[in-house]
């Protein structure tokens, strides 16, 4: 019995000795610290989180003009300004049409002046009743349509230019492109 005695009691003690040596080096550890001087800066702040994002202005930039896609200069998520230019479409056929009006101009302003020609030499016949009212009326009706006809051709060669420039697209707000459909070469 006695043995059993001296084991718990050296058993006691040995404990007693690991709880302090152990407590002491625990205690050091805890009160550790550093120094550092004091500064000036600033702080940030940063929030992760998921979700889904929705613009609010979303604008759907298309073109008025048919054609194949030549370029694209903006693509998914780069930043654009209001009228940047994103896309180009071929001009050919558009070049082409400016070029058809133009010849349409210069043809109604020929017209316009035989019609105007006809019109001056007829008029002092009619005042000397060389001809007939009727036939004056024919040259007066010939120069209104010649006037008519360039004044159409002039609008045409409007449309055809704006259709030109139809052809260059370009970002009619700042902002970001959140989707593109079409790549060079479609139509």
């Amino acid at each position: 019995m006695k043995t059993i005695r001296i084991a718990a009691i050296a058993v006691l003690v040995l404990a007693t000795a690991a709880f302090f040596l152990a407590g002491r080096n625990g205690g050091e550890e805890a009160q550790e610290f550093r120094l550092a001087a004091v500064v000036r800066g600033d702080l940030s702040s940063t929030v992760s989180a998921t979700g889904t994002m929705k613009a609010v202005t979303t604008v759907q930039v298309g073109t008025q003009v048919s054609g194949q896609v030549n370029e694209i200069y903006a693509d998914f998520n780069d930043r654009v300004k209001k009228g940047q230019l994103l896309a180009r479409i071929d001009p050919t056929l558009a070049q082409q049409a400016v070029e058809d009006a133009q010849a349409g101009v210069a043809r109604a302003m020929a017209g316009l002046r035989q019609a105007q020609g006809d019109f001056e030499r007829n008029k002092p016949l009619v005042d000397r009743k060389v001809i007939t009212a009727e036939e004056f009326a024919g040259y007066q009706y010939r120069l209104s349509a010649a006037q008519a006809d360039v004044r159409s051709a002039n609008i045409g060669l409007e449309r055809a230019r704006r259709n030109l420039g139809y052809t260059q697209i370009y970002a009619p707000i700042d902002g970001v492109v959140v989707e593109r459909n079409v790549d060079v070469g479609q139509t």
